[in-house]
């Protein structure tokens, strides 16, 4: 095999920063100037037969020691390291996570009185990644150019691509701990998985996130982002569709896509991203993890579902609305990164917000909004026509967890929210009646029924507003920490 010279940036030594913005400042130029590098010598290797020199250009890394055990306010949930030691992370986009990057480093530097350190790490930016947003160039599949890619360029590594430190099974390498609950190659091959999943680029998603599986509820977003652009009190800037098209006038023409996403997913934008994400993801737990694992890596605020179930009681008529405050969890997608012995809490903050959100839209409060609400256990399963087998088993199983629902995507959404310690709530809409002969059939829906459906997005969207306006270590609950947690959210 031949063996190649290693061709790296010229980049500076580690610096110091008790500024949290000047640090973010830092890792910009840095993270720029290997982005840079990487596609001016990508774009010149492909234009030659046979580079003679390996390439590489390195993540930038926050890197943050103390050796004191001193005690910040305990009411944080983050913004701390749990004690003495080196704490590092890579960095990747912080154009894109500069908000966050300000805020997460400068409450590390507050509470602890210590500086962080930026420089570059010893993880290599896989090309694929450095070329995602430059126009017009993309990386060839293996053989399709003159030479052997990873023998020239690095390439997405599995060994720091992956769920560790967040599943809690990382082991630290030479004492260093995390910082973040994600690596930079993580993090991009999330934000390369979003784009390609939902059609829309990273950039656009906000920090409030409602998923549903139903697309009647893409037409009511669409319908109140538009009513929300002609208000100019509103808050809201603009609505992104599918393609990435963006309008600020409510009245503005949108093109149909001629092929829908996977995860149609549309986003009503505010200042600083505290607008609001709808994503479509359809039928199934699979669907589901895969939106959760990658939207993640965005740290939103919050993440809701407002989709369809089955009701289970007799007592529930179809449009009744269903507040999750346990799950059952049959969905198996995350039976190895989340055992199924672990509880999946109801947050308060969530619940209280869900909650108000139907009493304002409903007009109904206290006992009467029992009419139409029901908190209790929602079941997720993996076989969407499980009414067809034997109905002992599941039937008994579904009484003795005290279900009031069942769907194929709420626990998993949960699940992942406590996972990945996004904050998470359920309210679904009863769309149908299985074991009591009102099957989800053309022609079932009641006029309560539709009416129910066109409230239940707006009462996703009150929620959101009103989460939107609580403090930000409010709803990330110390619920969602687990002994040792990273400094970042």
């Amino acid at each position: 095999m031949k063996q190649y010279q290693i061709l790296t940036p010229d980049a500076p030594s580690a610096e110091g920063f008790t500024d949290a913005t000047a640090a973010v400042d830092r890792l910009t130029e840095l993270y720029s100037a290997a982005v840079e590098f990487l596609r001016v010598q990508f774009a010149a290797a492909m234009a030659s037969t046979q580079p003679d020199t390996r390439i590489r250009a390195f993540y930038p890394e926050v890197r943050f020691t103390t050796s004191s055990y001193a005690q910040v306010d305990t009411r944080l949930s983050f913004g701390h390291v749990s004690g003495p030691g080196t704490y590092v992370a890579t960095i990747t986009r912080p154009d894109l996570f500069r908000n966050y990057l300000i805020q997460q480093i400068g409450l590390l530097i507050k509470n602890h009185g210590q500086p962080v350190f930026i420089g570059p790490s010893d993880t290599p930016i896989p090309v694929h990644f450095a070329m995602t947003a430059e126009t017009g160039m993309t990386v060839p599949q293996d053989g399709a150019a003159d030479f052997t890619l990873r023998d020239v360029f690095d390439v997405p590594d599995l060994s720091t691509t992956n769920d560790d430190i967040v599943n809690g099974t990382y082991l630290p390498v030479d004492g260093v701990g995390p910082l973040a609950p994600f690596t930079a190659q993580r993090v991009d091959y999330s934000l390369a998985r979003l784009a390609h999943y939902t059609a829309t680029d990273p950039d656009h998603f906000q920090c409030h996130v409602l998923f549903t599986n139903y697309q009647f509820y893409v037409t009511e977003f669409e319908e109140y982002a538009r009513k929300m652009l002609r208000d100019p009190a509103s808050g809201y800037t603009s609505f992104v569709s599918t393609g990435n098209q963006e309008i600020t006038d409510g009245d503005a023409h949108l093109e149909a896509p001629l092929k829908l996403p996977q995860m149609p997913t549309y986003h009503l934008k505010r200042e600083n991203g505290s607008g609001i994400t709808l994503v479509n993801i359809g039928v199934g737990p699979s669907n589901a993890k895969t939106a959760t694992d990658h939207i993640a890596v965005l740290r939103p605020h919050a993440w809701l579902m407002v989709g369809h179930c089955a009701g289970l009681r007799n007592t529930q008529a179809l449009g009744d609305f269903v507040l999750a405050h346990a799950y059952l969890r049959e969905d198996h997608v995350l039976d190895d990164d989340l055992p199924v012995w672990v509880p999946i809490p109801a947050l308060a903050e969530i619940q209280i917000a869900l909650e108000k959100a139907v009493a304002q839209v409903t007009q109904l409060e206290g006992y009467e909004l029992k009419r139409i609400m029901r908190t209790g256990t929602v079941a997720t399963i993996d076989n969407r026509n499980w009414e067809l087998r034997d109905h002992s088993g599941p039937v008994q199983r579904l009484s003795q967890s005290r279900a009031v629902a069942l769907d194929m995507e709420s626990a998993t959404i949960a699940a992942n929210g406590y996972r990945f310690r996004v904050p998470y709530g359920t309210l679904l809409c009863v769309s149908d009646k299985p074991l009591h002969g009102e099957l989800k059939l053309p022609g079932m829906a009641s006029d309560f029924y539709k009416t129910q459906v066109s409230r239940h997005l707006m009462i996703g969207i009150h929620a959101m507003e009103l989460l939107r306006d609580m403090p930000l270590e409010r709803i990330h609950s110390r619920k969602l920490r687990s002994f040792d947690e990273t400094a970042f959210l």
